[in-house]
């Protein structure tokens, strides 16, 4: 089998996308960590969110275990975790989807879960279907002690329209939407999808909170086109390298900066969050 493609690097995300873990408190204040408890990141990126948590984990007995599908990213949390004295973070590089298959982490220990801006991934992936998003939730409970919580934030519907429109505008042009829609990554729900996996699909939840916010937010400063190189890179996989591809991805981004430009100055992207908060029965 060959090797997954990692498409992620520290680097090209600090550019383009520093943002995200900046703008995850309000999820945070609904995971609410305590000193004691023990949480597990599914999707943890760099680890900029698990090291700003360690400031509370540190006080008491607790831990944050980050687990990411990227082994670049996975590495620069490790090294920034150390670089920071964070020892309550650990990081281990675990797929999502397999995460049934991960036995130490399916013995009900970890007190809460946590996701930020990574579930639209794991569950949009061209591999994924309804089976395999039910089969996710259902490792997510077995991690979780009886009474525990799941905090996650992801796209919601209506996320990112325009870069979306976009970008399967283009490939399609090029290769046809039925190959288009193939390389597409995402997967945006609302809260009704979210409560009925959740409560009648997987069952042994209960949803507390959920939520959509429409959240305009400012494009980094890798811009528009650093956006679209690292987010968009999945589409493009659909074209050969070369020429035609970096073609696309200036229509893509000619396209969008005209789209997203702020009269007030820079560029706004449509972001649509869909925040949940459920509990373990």
């Amino acid at each position: 089998m060959a090797e997954k493609k990692d498409h992620w690097s520290s680097d090209a995300y600090q550019t383009a996308a520093s943002f995200v873990p900046k703008l995850a408190t309000k999820i945070v204040q609904w995971l609410d960590p305590q000193k004691d408890d023990v949480i597990l990141d599914i999707g943890c990126g760099d680890g900029v969110v698990n090291i700003q948590m360690q400031e509370v984990l540190a006080q008491g007995s607790g831990s944050i275990h980050g687990t990411d599908s990227s082994p670049a990213m996975v590495d620069a949390a490790k090294a920034a975790a150390a670089k920071a004295g964070a020892s309550k973070c650990t990081f281990e590089v675990v797929d999502a989807l397999e995460l049934s298959k991960a036995k130490h982490l399916q013995d009900a220990h970890f007190t809460k879960l946590f996701s930020n801006a990574a579930l639209h991934w794991v569950l949009g992936s061209r591999k994924t279907d309804p089976t395999q998003q039910t089969a996710f939730f259902k490792a997510a409970r077995d991690a979780l002690a009886p009474g525990g919580v799941f905090a996650f934030e992801m796209g919601g519907l209506g996320n990112v329209s325009e870069m979306r429109a976009a970008l399967l505008g283009a490939v399609t042009r090029r290769v046809g939407l039925d190959k288009a829609l193939e390389y597409d990554p995402w997967f945006f729900p609302d809260e009704e999808w979210a409560k009925d996996i959740l409560e009648n699909k997987v069952g042994g939840w209960k949803v507390e909170r959920a939520e959509r916010e429409w959240r305009p937010t400012k494009a980094d400063v890798g811009g528009v086109e650093g956006w679209v190189r690292l987010f968009g890179a999945q589409f493009f996989e659909a074209l050969p390298q070369g020429t035609e591809r970096e073609g696309c991805i200036k229509e893509v981004v000619d396209v969008l900066e005209a789209v997203c430009k702020n009269p007030s100055g820079g560029f706004h992207l449509g972001y649509v969050r869909l925040r949940v908060l459920a509990r373990k029965l």
